[in-house]
């Protein structure tokens, strides 16, 4: 494998990175905080590699890449950018570990939102609007990986998605950065939409726009300890509840709106299925809620929000849903696993997935009844190909294991059953609170052992490049002529 096209576009992207280094930077010198230094010294360091690499590679920078080295590109980029994003929390004043320097870059890339800072409110401006923009960042590298390279790789069913105008690997990048422009406008605009709209709802200036990044991203990271409850405003938790929903769907229809309208996202099967399934599970949930002597608007409230925040994987909360009673945390808990629509900035098993694995299932009960019929299972009104059953079938399976080892690693170190179930399907599902006083919507990971941390780490990364980018790596094959 030549390695020199993936160093040139790793290097290409840790210079971007170290450009909005600088951001933060200007944040904290604007309000006075020492920790600006930091992040100058955080990007001198990140533009000395990433010119270093962009400098080795540049002779192939015409070069396709072949299928090998897009699963190396798409594996690198997370882990480097996960690497040196982590460098602001090691130099800067917050004073942490580099375990949980690595574990708060980890989740802030992946969008998983889980965080080891107790005080976020004594934590500098530039270290908070940096988690948020490597949320927003993390936010558009999924899109732009679930539109233009998980497709094309033919990773856990997403090859349902691929387009006519590319079928072979060496198109992956050309593709990758023709979505990249589009999905740029389309992002920023609504990420700007919604800081003015927090901002007109009584939300600071400086929290609508970080709080912007990470709603629309579905990241979750907050400004404040209490999350959303800090601000305990109806009009500010609706806002962020239609930009997690607009996170949630598939971005492609944000880009075809203006050309036919909303006719293809009213239309898609998985929009549907998705809108469906968060009114049906907010009606049970307020309904449960009110039975247990709480105002029915209050407790619709109460479940509107933290629903649409568990099932999109954002994490944002505004109340400890630790006390709502065992069942209300045993449907937040499955939430967990589900996700939103592909092609959306949500993770888990995400709604079109699930339809394939229920086709599949309405399928095999057909063919028990009719032995000899044919039957053909369709996702959108197009018959599903048996190459994304099968990979779809594959990609749950490797699913689920993930999640059964990574709970049983958090049970060996002594933690609690509902901690390492909860926190196990929270790194999977990259939805940032568990279950239980220690990582509930209360608590932090911060007194998760470092052991514990590197692995739910690995979680999230295998949760977010789709279990299947990272195996495949592991095989012998691979690395072979």
């Amino acid at each position: 494998m030549k390695f020199a096209p993936v160093i040139y576009l790793i290097g290409m992207l840790l210079c971007i990175l170290s450009l909005f280094m600088l951001v933060p930077a200007i944040v904290d010198w604007f309000y006075g905080s020492n920790d600006w230094p930091a992040f100058i010294a955080s990007s001198l360091v990140t533009v000395f590699f990433g010119g270093a690499f962009y400098l080795s590679g540049r002779g192939s920078a015409t070069e396709h890449l072949e299928l090998r080295q897009a699963f190396l590109l798409t594996n690198s980029a997370w882990l480097s950018i996960a690497l040196f994003g982590s460098l602001p929390f090691l130099f800067s004043e917050i004073n942490m570990s580099f375990v949980d320097a690595i574990f708060e870059s980890t989740s802030g890339i992946t969008t998983t939102g889980s965080t080891v800072i107790v005080n976020l409110e004594q934590t500098s401006h530039g270290i908070l609007i940096w988690r948020a923009l490597l949320q927003w960042l993390g936010g558009i590298g999924i899109i732009v990986m679930a539109l233009a390279i998980l497709p094309m790789l033919s990773i856990g069913g997403m090859q349902l998605f691929k387009t006519e105008s590319y079928e072979t690997p060496d198109k992956v990048v050309p593709k990758a950065a023709g979505f990249a422009k589009g999905i740029s406008i389309v992002y920023l605009t609504l990420t700007i939409v919604w800081a003015v709209m927090l901002w007109g709802a009584g939300m600071p200036v400086f929290d609508s726009i970080a709080h912007a990044m990470t709603t629309l991203a579905t990241g979750g990271y907050s400004t404040k300890s209490s999350s959303l409850a800090a601000f305990n405003s109806s009009s500010i938790e609706l806002i962020i509840i239609f930009g997690m929903i607009v996170g949630s769907l598939p971005f492609v229809h944000y880009l075809s709106i203006t050309k036919k309208g909303w006719k293809n996202l009213i239309k898609d099967d998985q929009v549907k299925l998705f809108l469906t399934l968060v009114l049906f599970v907010i009606l049970i949930i307020s309904i449960y809620l009110s039975l247990q002597n709480i105002p029915y608007l209050e407790a619709l409230r109460l479940a509107s929000f933290n629903v649409v925040s568990i099932i999109t994987g954002t994490g944002f909360v505004t109340s400890d849903f630790n006390s709502w009673g065992g069942f209300a945390t045993t449907l937040l808990l499955i939430l967990m696993f589900v996700g939103g629509c592909a092609g959306s900035t949500t993770c888990g098993l995400r709604m079109a997935r699930i339809q394939v694995l229920f086709a599949n299932a309405k399928s095999q009960i057909s063919k028990l009844i009719r032995p000899h019929a044919i039957v053909v299972s369709y996702y959108n009104q197009k018959p599903i190909p048996e190459n994304v059953t099968e990979s779809v079938m594959g990609f749950f399976f490797l699913y689920i294991l993930s999640f059964a080892i990574l709970a049983c690693v958090l049970g060996g170190l002594g933690l609690d059953l509902i901690t390492s179930i909860s926190g196990a399907a929270s790194a999977i599902g990259n939805v940032g609170p568990g279950l239980g006083d220690i990582i509930g919507p209360s608590g932090s990971y911060k007194t998760i052992p470092d052991i514990g941390k590197l692995f739910l780490c690995a979680g999230m990364i295998l949760g977010r490049l789709e279990i299947f980018a990272i195996l495949v790596m592991f095989s012998p094959l691979f690395w072979k002529n």
